[in-house]
This record gives C-alpha cells, structure tokens and sequence, in this order.
C-alpha cells in the first residue's frame, strides 16, 4: 500500500510542468531574446550589413527551402548576411543566424553553403547556443548582461560564439541534423563534408575559424557526415540557378 501510494505521488509530480509553474521557462526565453538584441545593437554599430534585396534574397531562398521541407517555423530564423572576408557562419541567442560573406564566396556551390547554414539552424533548435554561453560565459553574467548590468560582456560574449568552436558532441550533433535537414530538402549533403574538408587543409584560415576547428577533427567530422549519408537517398533539387549562384559569388566577392 505505501509503495503504491509512493509511485502515485512521483507520478503525479513528475506531471507538474516545473518550468511553466515558476515562470522560469518564460523569464530563460526573455534572456535570450534580450541577449540577441544586445548582440545585434553591437553587431549593427561595428560592422557593415548587407542590405541589398538581391543578396538577401538568395540566402533566404536557400533557409526557406531547408525549413520549410524540416517543419520548422521560417518566421523564427533571423538571418543576416554581413560583409566580412572571414569564413565564418555563427548563431546567436534569439534564433539569430548570421553569414560572412567570405563563407559565401568560399563555397564551391549552393549545396556546400546550406550545409553549414543547416549547421547553424541545428544549433539554434537544439538549444546549443545558451548551453555554450552558460558553459563558457556563466548563467550569471548572461542573466546580469540582459538585465543591462552585464558591463562589457556582450562583446564577449559576441567574441565567446564567432571565435570558439562547440565541444565536439555538440558540433557532431549540428553536423548530423545538418544531413537530415538537407536530405528532407533534397539538397545533396556530400559537398557540406567536401568543404569541411577543403577548409580543414587550407593553411591559410585562421586557426579560430568558428565551425572547423583543427584539421584532425574537422577531417573527422567529414568522415562522419560521409559515413552517416551512405544509406540516405537523395534526388538533389537545384534552389538557385547557376547564373544565379555566379551572380551572388561576385556581388559578395566584390
């Protein structure tokens, strides 16, 4: 009888929405909205936005048919192309998702480019962004930063998700929904492991290129997303034309 009445009661808590009846689930999302627009603010003062419609316009075609074909909600991706030769692509807290146009212009084809903007995507819808800053910044000072009392720690925190790789489980993680989400979308997923590994052996990238770290791990990774497509059947569906995608090289490489 006690030992029935005991599973009772667990069971009845364990349907208890914790995170709801205290208000911390609503007060984590008002910190992370908070902390993008921070990070946005700063991001707007010290470097040049694309805002050419064109432009845009292409990235968001390519975002567009990745969401639409995984289910998830296109509205929530805010996406930002800014003008910089780094190649680099980084999330950030808010469902922020920002491209260098150097990633661009580094890219041998669409394919390629929407392996790492799913990357990106997977990162933002499995909560890898706060996991990363909390980890790395301090649930603390994020909480304090968008409560306006963070001090510097925004540019910090900018720095901490443009610079610093993911630890590798998560990173793996990013890679391997990355595949999935281009599968759904008929996008060949082999070129998103052909560019990791032509990244990984250019010597001539800084050493803190956000999505490829070392050229051991990112060599690795590749071979990950190689192994993990073998059994994936895939009719690739061409998003931009190839005038198009010769059209967006050079504006971006201008």
């Amino acid at each position: 009888m006690i030992a029935a009445s005991i599973v009772a009661l667990w069971f009845a808590l364990s349907q208890i929405d914790y995170m709801n009846w205290f208000g911390i689930r609503k007060s984590a999302v008002n910190t992370e909205e908070k902390l993008g627009e921070l990070i946005w603010e700063s991001i707007e003062r010290t470097e040049k936005i694309i805002r050419n419609d064109s432009i845009n316009a292409a990235i968001d075609s390519i975002v567009t048919r990745i969401t639409k074909a995984n289910k998830i909600d296109r509205k929530k991706i805010k996406v930002h192309v800014i003008r910089k030769s780094d190649v680099n692509a980084f999330a950030f807290p808010g469902n922020h998702l920002v491209v260098f146009t150097g990633l661009i212009d580094a890219c041998e084809n669409e394919s390629e480019l929407a392996g790492v903007i799913g990357h990106e995507i997977a990162h933002i819808r499995k909560k890898h962004v706060m996991k990363k800053l909390v980890r790395e910044i301090g649930l603390a000072t994020l909480i304090a930063t968008a409560g306006g009392n963070g001090g510097t720690a925004t540019g910090e925190i900018l720095r901490t998700l443009t610079s610093s790789a993911y630890d590798r489980k998560l990173e793996t993680e990013a890679d391997l929904t990355s595949v999935d989400y281009l599968v759904k979308a008929d996008i060949d997923p082999e070129p998103f492991a052909e560019l990791m590994y032509r990244m990984s052996a250019d010597i001539d990238l800084p050493e803190a290129v956000y999505w490829i770290s070392s050229h051991p791990e990112s060599e690795a990774r590749a071979k990950e997303i190689i192994s993990y497509i073998k059994d994936k059947d895939v009719e690739p569906r061409q998003i931009l034309s190839d005038s198009k995608w010769k059209w967006l090289k050079n504006k971006v490489s201008v």
